[in-house]
């Protein structure tokens, strides 16, 4: 419900409206000299369209940003709204094929908002979440639930807040465990901004699946919005915990950081060596030819990438016998990288290195392996493919250390 449906179709109302904006445009240029009265008038219409979708009247601002983005193509703003309100109305459309329709318009419009230069997070969240092809998945399998929902939805769209909450209270009822109308019900709350009547709602959807991110962003702008900013981060945080592969819940994090002045970084630690896998599936390894000559520790790198070779051609078989191809996992970067934190640490404690020689890199990843952050720094902040299938697994037992790693390791108050 970020950006919520709008009414079913669209009324002979919203038709003349459009039309009656064309009219007003027409007659204030016969009217009055072309120049700055044209350009009053359409300012004054832009500011109305912004309003009325800032009021979430999606249905009403809809055919004004139609006829504005006509007339100022290259407004990105506009672009962006229209987007919004084409979004909102394909939710409310009972049939599937025109909420499609409407969906991959709305991506168009948001698309094009991107090439006029608009960066906003919202934009990025709301693009994200439609598919190249307009496809959507139903509220639930169940269809009694969709129906419901989408209900509830329009009843919201049209500015209904008292009937929205009692058509998502009617799908509770239906479906206790439904995530989303829990969830909406206490971004309603939110949009009143009556903050506190929204934590229980965003808890209920949290206790239904701890692992969607949703309710914990929510209720992390829910506590800003509150001024309760230290509750605020604690939950932006937990959102990243829930599913750190996907970008909405590390934008609401970054919304707070530069709020609160805190800057997020993230470890950077990289082999001058690289892996490779060549067509026939063998590896292929490409060694730095300055790491030798180097006193920083970088001569260990070598030791990381024929660990890789290592997993590749036995371990994984070995360690995944259930899995019919190689992946990258968990269990072998875990591995390769602690061996070149062993070996480091071993040259320290020989005198083959001075610690401080050591290279920024490695003294981060020496210390990773000694505080046991080694695994959470892997899924977090160096995950690809394979590795991020381990995820789900490591997160059920070890929240805790996950949490740990991003306040300790990206977390950082800007100086």
């Amino acid at each position: 419900m970020n950006w919520c449906p709008a009414s079913a179709a669209k009324s002979p109302f919203d038709r003349f409206l459009r039309t009656a904006v064309r009219i007003l445009v027409i007659l204030s240029i016969a009217a009055f000299p072309i120049g700055a009265q044209e350009s009053h008038t359409g300012d004054a219409l832009r500011q109305k369209a912004i309003e009325l979708f800032q009021q979430n009247k999606y249905e009403e601002a809809l055919p004004l940003l139609e006829d504005l983005t006509v007339s100022r193509p290259d407004d990105s703003t506009l672009q962006e709204f229209l987007g919004g309100c084409l979004f909102a109305h394909s939710v409310g459309l009972k049939d599937p094929e025109a909420r499609r329709q409407f969906r991959l318009r709305a991506r168009q419009a948001f698309l094009r908002a991107k090439e006029l230069g608009d960066q906003s997070n919202y934009l990025t969240i709301e693009l994200s979440g439609i598919p190249e092809d307009g496809s959507e998945s139903p509220y639930s399998t169940r269809a009694e639930v969709d129906s419901a929902m989408r209900e509830a939805e329009a009843t919201f769209s049209r500015g209904d807040f008292a009937g929205a909450i009692a058509g998502y209270q009617q799908v509770l009822k239906i479906d206790p465990s439904n995530y989303e109308a829990a969830l909406f019900i206490g971004d309603v709350y939110f949009k009143q901004k009556d903050f506190d009547n929204s934590y229980p709602w965003f808890a209920k959807a949290i206790a239904t699946d701890p692992n969607r991110e949703t309710a914990y962003r929510y209720w992390g702008d829910a506590l800003y919005g509150a001024g309760k900013d230290a509750g605020a981060e604690e939950k932006y945080v937990q959102a990243i915990v829930a599913d750190p592969y996907n970008q909405a819940p590390w934008i609401g994090l970054l919304q707070w950081a530069q709020r609160n002045h805190v800057t997020l970084t993230q470890p950077n630690i990289q082999s001058p060596n690289s892996f490779e896998t060549n067509s026939d599936g063998s590896a292929k390894i490409t060694i730095d030819p300055n790491a030798s000559g180097k006193k920083d520790g970088s001569q260990f790198w070598m030791g990381y990438e024929m660990s890789r070779v290592l997993w590749k051609n036995q371990k994984f078989r070995q360690q995944f016998p259930n899995e019919k191809e190689y992946r990258h996992s968990l269990e072998e970067e875990s591995d390769s990288l602690g061996m070149v934190a062993g070996s480091i640490s071993e040259g320290l404690k020989s005198k083959e290195i001075m610690q401080e020689n050591l290279s920024p890199q490695l003294a981060m990843l020496l210390r990773l392996k000694q505080e046991d952050m080694l695994e959470p720094y892997i899924l977090i902040s160096r995950a690809d493919a394979g590795i991020s299938q381990d995820y789900p697994a490591y997160r059920a037992g070890h929240r805790d250390k996950l949490l740990e790693y991003l306040h300790e390791f990206i977390l950082t108050p800007t100086k």
